[in-house]
């Protein structure tokens, strides 16, 4: 295959993937990673893609986050269900990160009045604990994503690396075997992926529908993973492969 030809390939599999791995474009493309990487930096200055943690995303237009008020109602009864036992794993006196996802919000929402630290990137997170007397809230600050109530950017993923929690608490879009966890938004993403290196503890909270999906911006490997809290629509040969995986799996 001629160099040019390698590039318009690498090209198109992450415009139709949306992000895709140095790995797999490696064995695809049949060079070594040393290669897909001084390839995926050119390709970068030319504006074709856009590099990320271990691969690239395409620069096509991101797929939009959905508004808050429309994640709140769907699968409203499984996420409140999933939020419930997060809570139940809590502890008195931890430190405990929540992201602003809509289960996390729950959690929020049933989360006891106990002497708890809790870092979060979440206005709507943030506002709900307010009311606690207990818990100590702390914002991320950041560029404010109107559509998601959030806080991303570089100042938010900064403002992380000053802190060390017991638990992280975080959702996602897609949950794949072989691609791991994934997002709609890359700056979602890439604040995700701090929060996944900066716990004791990685909890997933992701209902049954986020399954097999793959979404634009990959965000760890299910290695990463701890623990996974889904609603009782996991099939069972899905859950007894990522309990293979040593993932601890809770179905509510």
């Amino acid at each position: 295959m001629l160099v040019a030809e390698r590039y318009d390939l690498i090209v198109q599999l992450v415009n139709e993937r949306g992000s895709i791995r140095v790995t797999e474009l490696s064995e695809l493309c049949q060079v070594t990673e040393e290669t897909i990487r001084r390839d995926l930096d050119r390709l970068e200055q030319a504006g074709r893609l856009r590099r990320s943690h271990g691969g690239a995303v395409s620069v096509k237009e991101q797929q939009p986050e959905i508004p808050y008020f429309e994640r709140e109602i769907v699968r409203a009864d499984e996420k409140r269900r999933i939020a419930e036992e997060a809570v139940s794993l809590i502890r008195p006196k931890e430190r405990i990160l929540l992201d602003a996802s809509s289960t996390a919000w729950y959690m929020a929402q049933s989360m006891p009045d106990i002497p708890l630290t809790v870092l979060t990137n979440s206005i709507k997170v943030a506002m709900e604990l307010a009311g606690k007397e207990r818990i100590e809230v702390i914002s991320t600050g950041g560029i404010l994503a109107s559509r998601s109530l959030s806080y991303i950017g570089p100042l938010a993923e900064r403002s992380l690396d000053a802190y060390h929690v017991d638990r992280v608490f975080l959702s996602c879009k897609g949950v794949h075997l072989d691609r791991g966890i994934s997002e709609s938004n890359e700056l979602q993403a890439r604040i995700k992926h701090r929060m996944v290196g900066m716990a004791d503890e990685v909890v997933l909270l992701a209902d049954s529908s986020k399954f097999g999906v793959q979404a634009f911006t990959h965000v760890a490997e299910l290695g990463a993973i701890h623990r996974i809290i889904t609603d009782n629509g996991l099939t069972p040969e899905l859950g007894a492969e990522l309990r293979e995986r040593q993932i601890t799996v809770t179905t509510v």
